[in-house]
């Protein structure tokens, strides 16, 4: 629980208005959120924006960096590059609770508020679901510009009809020769 105190922004001292608080992310932080086998380090930066105002404080969250993740393909480590963007509101009402994945209401005795879940869930959003070596990830391209010329049809194969494109000297040359066979 120490650790997670680093990640408190004391809110009732803070007057209207923008303040800004940077926060490190380390291997420290991925290894307080243990049974995580998406990401185990990273270097990041996290630069949370909150701006207070009557009854509402909007909070952004900017993180840059990178997360060491392991290749689908080849189990080979590499820096994966974050760039995240994130806002959530905080509102006052009677009682502690989440509205919704980006509304979450705090009550006016609410001292202070804690990022570091809202910092890590942001970062395993953001990493992609096929997490491919940069090497890999030129191949994949390729794959998917064939996968994506293929037709499926869920229609019985019937036999195509044969078009003739009208008046091609190339077609009527193809057709004779198919004719003295």
């Amino acid at each position: 629980m120490k650790f997670l105190k680093n990640f408190d922004i004391d809110i009732i001292r803070l007057k209207d208005g923008e303040h800004a608080f940077p926060f490190e992310i380390k291997s420290d932080f991925f290894a307080y959120f243990a049974g995580n086998d998406f990401v185990s380090d990273g270097k990041l930066k996290a630069n949370v924006i909150l701006k207070k105002q009557a009854g509402v404080i909007e909070a952004w969250f900017e993180i840059n960096g990178t997360v060491l993740l392991t290749c689908d393909r080849s189990l080979d480590e590499y820096d994966h590059e974050l760039i995240i963007r994130e806002r959530i509101l905080y509102k006052y009402g009677p009682e502690e609770g989440e509205l919704n994945e980006e509304v979450y209401l705090i009550t006016n005795e609410t001292a202070h508020i804690n990022v570091a879940q809202l910092i890590y869930e942001f970062i395993l959003l953001a990493i992609p679901a096929k997490r491919l070596h940069p090497r890999y990830q030129e191949e994949e391209l390729d794959d998917e510009d064939i996968e994506g010329t293929l037709v499926y049809s869920s229609a019985p194969d019937e036999p195509e009809e044969e078009t003739e494109p009208d008046n091609n000297p190339l077609w009527e040359q193809l057709k004779k020769l198919k004719n003295k066979e």
